[in-house]
Protein backbone atom coordinates (compact mmCIF):
# COMPACT_ATOMS: atom_id res chain seq x y z
CA UNK A 1 0.00 0.00 0.00
CA UNK A 2 1.24 3.71 -0.94
CA UNK A 3 2.35 5.64 2.24
CA UNK A 4 -0.30 8.01 0.45
CA UNK A 5 -2.86 5.53 0.57
CA UNK A 6 -1.98 4.15 4.32
CA UNK A 7 -2.04 8.00 5.87
CA UNK A 8 -5.38 8.36 4.12
CA UNK A 9 -6.41 5.18 5.89
CA UNK A 10 -5.28 6.06 9.18
CA UNK A 11 -7.01 9.96 8.67
CA UNK A 12 -10.42 7.99 7.75
CA UNK A 13 -10.29 5.38 10.63
CA UNK A 14 -9.49 7.93 13.28
CA UNK A 15 -12.23 10.58 11.69
CA UNK A 16 -15.02 7.19 11.76
CA UNK A 17 -14.43 6.58 15.84
CA UNK A 18 -14.73 10.42 16.37
CA UNK A 19 -18.14 10.80 14.28
CA UNK A 20 -19.22 7.18 13.58
CA UNK A 21 -22.51 8.33 12.13
CA UNK A 22 -21.23 11.12 9.80
CA UNK A 23 -17.98 9.79 8.64
CA UNK A 24 -17.98 6.06 7.17
CA UNK A 25 -15.10 3.81 7.99
CA UNK A 26 -12.07 2.51 5.63
CA UNK A 27 -13.83 -0.12 3.24
CA UNK A 28 -11.44 -2.84 4.62
CA UNK A 29 -11.87 -2.94 7.61
CA UNK A 30 -14.59 -5.28 8.99
CA UNK A 31 -17.26 -3.85 10.77
CA UNK A 32 -17.10 -6.08 13.95
CA UNK A 33 -13.51 -4.77 14.34
CA UNK A 34 -13.80 -1.15 14.01
CA UNK A 35 -16.79 -1.71 16.89
CA UNK A 36 -14.53 -2.53 19.63
CA UNK A 37 -12.42 0.50 18.57
CA UNK A 38 -15.71 2.90 18.60
CA UNK A 39 -17.09 1.67 22.28
CA UNK A 40 -13.55 1.71 23.56
CA UNK A 41 -12.63 5.31 22.26
CA UNK A 42 -15.97 6.59 23.51
CA UNK A 43 -16.60 4.81 26.50
CA UNK A 44 -13.50 5.89 27.62
CA UNK A 45 -13.83 9.67 27.13
CA UNK A 46 -17.44 9.39 28.59
CA UNK A 47 -15.97 7.37 31.42
CA UNK A 48 -13.42 10.12 32.26
CA UNK A 49 -16.29 12.63 31.84
CA UNK A 50 -18.87 11.47 34.13
CA UNK A 51 -16.20 10.94 36.93
CA UNK A 52 -15.23 14.72 36.55
CA UNK A 53 -18.58 16.49 36.01
CA UNK A 54 -20.62 14.46 38.36
CA UNK A 55 -23.15 16.86 39.19
CA UNK A 56 -23.93 17.48 35.75
CA UNK A 57 -24.16 14.63 34.52
CA UNK A 58 -26.55 13.82 37.58
CA UNK A 59 -28.99 16.53 36.77
CA UNK A 60 -29.13 16.04 33.11
CA UNK A 61 -31.36 13.54 30.80
CA UNK A 62 -29.12 10.56 30.18
CA UNK A 63 -29.27 10.61 26.15
CA UNK A 64 -28.88 14.71 26.59
CA UNK A 65 -25.17 13.92 28.20
CA UNK A 66 -24.76 11.58 25.53
CA UNK A 67 -25.78 13.43 22.74
CA UNK A 68 -23.30 16.43 24.44
CA UNK A 69 -20.25 14.27 25.04
CA UNK A 70 -20.80 12.85 21.01
CA UNK A 71 -20.52 16.44 20.17
CA UNK A 72 -17.89 16.71 21.78
CA UNK A 73 -15.30 13.93 20.72
CA UNK A 74 -16.73 14.50 17.00
CA UNK A 75 -16.02 18.40 16.67
CA UNK A 76 -13.22 19.31 19.59
CA UNK A 77 -9.46 19.56 18.67
CA UNK A 78 -7.95 18.67 21.90
CA UNK A 79 -4.60 20.60 23.02
CA UNK A 80 -3.39 17.91 25.00
CA UNK A 81 -3.20 14.57 24.83
CA UNK A 82 -3.25 13.60 28.79
CA UNK A 83 -6.57 11.68 29.59
CA UNK A 84 -6.23 13.76 33.14
CA UNK A 85 -6.70 17.09 31.29
CA UNK A 86 -10.26 15.66 29.24
CA UNK A 87 -12.25 17.43 31.51
CA UNK A 88 -10.55 20.99 31.07
CA UNK A 89 -10.66 20.40 27.36
CA UNK A 90 -14.44 19.46 27.94
CA UNK A 91 -15.01 22.53 29.56
CA UNK A 92 -12.80 24.81 27.04
CA UNK A 93 -15.52 23.33 24.28
CA UNK A 94 -18.46 24.12 26.48
CA UNK A 95 -17.29 27.57 27.10
CA UNK A 96 -15.95 28.42 24.05
CA UNK A 97 -16.96 26.23 21.12
CA UNK A 98 -20.48 24.34 21.68
CA UNK A 99 -23.72 26.57 20.62
CA UNK A 100 -25.92 26.86 23.80
CA UNK A 101 -29.16 24.94 23.37
CA UNK A 102 -32.72 26.13 24.74
CA UNK A 103 -32.82 23.29 26.67
CA UNK A 104 -29.71 23.80 28.65
CA UNK A 105 -29.39 24.92 32.68
CA UNK A 106 -28.95 28.24 33.22
CA UNK A 107 -26.44 27.32 35.35
CA UNK A 108 -24.32 25.01 33.13
CA UNK A 109 -21.36 26.51 32.30
CA UNK A 110 -20.74 27.81 36.49
CA UNK A 111 -21.48 24.18 37.41
CA UNK A 112 -18.89 22.63 34.97
CA UNK A 113 -16.59 25.41 35.96
CA UNK A 114 -16.86 24.28 39.50
CA UNK A 115 -16.58 20.51 39.33
CA UNK A 116 -13.70 21.43 37.15
CA UNK A 117 -11.32 23.43 39.77
CA UNK A 118 -12.40 20.88 42.16
CA UNK A 119 -10.55 18.16 40.07
CA UNK A 120 -7.97 20.25 38.92
CA UNK A 121 -7.14 20.89 42.37
CA UNK A 122 -6.81 17.28 43.28
CA UNK A 123 -4.38 16.63 40.40
CA UNK A 124 -2.66 19.43 40.69
CA UNK A 125 1.24 18.85 41.12
CA UNK A 126 1.54 22.56 43.43
CA UNK A 127 2.39 22.46 46.99
CA UNK A 128 1.87 24.05 49.73
CA UNK A 129 4.68 25.67 51.52
CA UNK A 130 5.42 25.08 55.24
CA UNK A 131 3.83 27.88 57.07
CA UNK A 132 5.37 30.76 58.06
CA UNK A 133 3.08 32.12 60.19
CA UNK A 134 2.65 31.30 63.34
CA UNK A 135 -0.92 30.23 64.83
CA UNK A 136 -1.80 32.90 67.47
CA UNK A 137 0.15 35.82 66.10
CA UNK A 138 -1.66 36.24 62.86
CA UNK A 139 -1.50 40.48 62.73
CA UNK A 140 2.10 40.51 62.97
CA UNK A 141 2.89 37.57 60.42
CA UNK A 142 3.34 38.15 57.08
CA UNK A 143 0.68 36.14 55.18
CA UNK A 144 -0.10 34.38 51.86
CA UNK A 145 -2.42 32.64 50.16
CA UNK A 146 -1.91 28.63 49.31
CA UNK A 147 -1.40 28.40 46.02
CA UNK A 148 -3.68 25.39 46.20
CA UNK A 149 -6.80 27.77 47.21
CA UNK A 150 -8.66 28.96 44.53
CA UNK A 151 -11.52 32.03 45.00
CA UNK A 152 -14.36 31.59 42.92
CA UNK A 153 -17.70 33.99 42.30
CA UNK A 154 -20.52 32.58 40.14
CA UNK A 155 -24.38 33.92 39.62
CA UNK A 156 -25.98 30.88 41.34
CA UNK A 157 -24.68 28.97 44.14
CA UNK A 158 -23.40 26.28 41.97
CA UNK A 159 -21.89 24.13 45.43
CA UNK A 160 -25.65 23.13 45.89
CA UNK A 161 -26.85 22.43 42.91
CA UNK A 162 -28.17 18.68 42.55
CA UNK A 163 -31.00 16.96 41.59
CA UNK A 164 -32.83 18.01 44.13
CA UNK A 165 -31.85 21.66 43.48
CA UNK A 166 -31.49 23.44 39.92
CA UNK A 167 -33.01 26.95 40.09
CA UNK A 168 -33.59 28.46 36.93
CA UNK A 169 -32.65 32.09 37.96
CA UNK A 170 -29.55 33.47 39.76
CA UNK A 171 -29.99 34.75 43.46
CA UNK A 172 -29.83 38.73 43.56
CA UNK A 173 -26.36 38.04 45.59
CA UNK A 174 -23.68 36.41 44.11
CA UNK A 175 -21.91 33.10 45.14
CA UNK A 176 -18.21 33.39 46.87
CA UNK A 177 -16.15 30.22 47.44
CA UNK A 178 -12.41 29.57 47.97
CA UNK A 179 -12.09 26.26 46.73
CA UNK A 180 -8.45 24.78 48.04
CA UNK A 181 -6.94 21.29 48.97
CA UNK A 182 -5.34 21.05 52.43
CA UNK A 183 -2.38 19.63 53.80
CA UNK A 184 -4.25 16.29 54.17
CA UNK A 185 -4.63 16.81 50.29
CA UNK A 186 -8.54 16.67 50.88
CA UNK A 187 -10.17 18.70 48.19
CA UNK A 188 -12.68 21.13 50.16
CA UNK A 189 -14.79 24.01 49.87
CA UNK A 190 -15.29 27.59 51.70
CA UNK A 191 -18.70 29.42 51.43
CA UNK A 192 -17.51 33.43 52.14
CA UNK A 193 -18.68 36.57 51.62
CA UNK A 194 -17.07 39.61 49.41
CA UNK A 195 -15.19 40.77 52.33
CA UNK A 196 -13.37 38.14 53.10
CA UNK A 197 -13.33 37.45 49.11
CA UNK A 198 -11.29 41.13 49.05
CA UNK A 199 -9.60 40.55 52.00
CA UNK A 200 -7.97 37.22 50.30
CA UNK A 201 -7.53 39.13 46.67
CA UNK A 202 -5.35 41.98 48.76
CA UNK A 203 -3.61 39.17 50.15
CA UNK A 204 -2.74 37.25 47.36
CA UNK A 205 -1.56 40.37 45.39
CA UNK A 206 0.95 41.78 48.11
CA UNK A 207 1.71 39.33 51.03
CA UNK A 208 1.74 40.92 54.01
CA UNK A 209 0.79 40.99 57.37
CA UNK A 210 -2.25 40.07 59.04
CA UNK A 211 -2.69 43.82 60.76
CA UNK A 212 -1.68 45.88 57.64
CA UNK A 213 -3.76 44.13 55.69
CA UNK A 214 -6.74 44.43 58.39
CA UNK A 215 -6.15 48.49 58.25
CA UNK A 216 -6.41 48.54 54.79
CA UNK A 217 -9.69 46.93 54.68
CA UNK A 218 -11.07 49.21 57.16
CA UNK A 219 -9.95 52.26 54.76
CA UNK A 220 -11.44 50.82 51.69
CA UNK A 221 -14.71 50.26 53.79
CA UNK A 222 -14.36 53.55 55.60
CA UNK A 223 -14.74 52.12 58.87
CA UNK A 224 -13.52 54.63 61.26
CA UNK A 225 -13.25 51.98 64.07
CA UNK A 226 -9.76 49.88 62.86
CA UNK A 227 -10.06 48.10 66.70
CA UNK A 228 -13.57 46.66 65.67
CA UNK A 229 -12.28 45.65 61.99
CA UNK A 230 -9.07 43.87 63.52
CA UNK A 231 -10.73 42.15 65.93
CA UNK A 232 -13.27 40.79 63.81
CA UNK A 233 -10.78 40.15 61.13
CA UNK A 234 -8.46 38.22 62.75
CA UNK A 235 -11.17 35.81 63.45
CA UNK A 236 -11.36 35.45 59.31
CA UNK A 237 -7.84 35.50 59.59
CA UNK A 238 -7.61 32.57 61.67
CA UNK A 239 -10.18 30.67 60.39
CA UNK A 240 -8.79 30.47 56.85
CA UNK A 241 -5.31 29.67 58.23
CA UNK A 242 -6.63 26.84 59.97
CA UNK A 243 -8.09 25.19 56.59
CA UNK A 244 -4.41 26.30 55.02
CA UNK A 245 -5.65 28.87 52.90
CA UNK A 246 -3.84 31.23 54.24
CA UNK A 247 -0.34 30.08 54.86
Amino acid sequence: MPANSFQQTQYDFAAHLRDPLVKPAPADVEDRRMKIYRDLIYNNIESFLSSGFPILHSILEDSYWHDMVREFVSHHQSHTPYFLEISQEFLRYLQEEREAHSDDPAFMLELAHYEWVELALDVSTAEIPEASAQAGDLLSSVLAVSPLAWRLSYQYPVHNIGPEYRPDKPPEEPTFLVVYRNRDNKVKFLEINAVTARLLQLIDEQPTTGRTVLLAMAEEMMVGDTDTVINYGEEILTKLYSLDILI
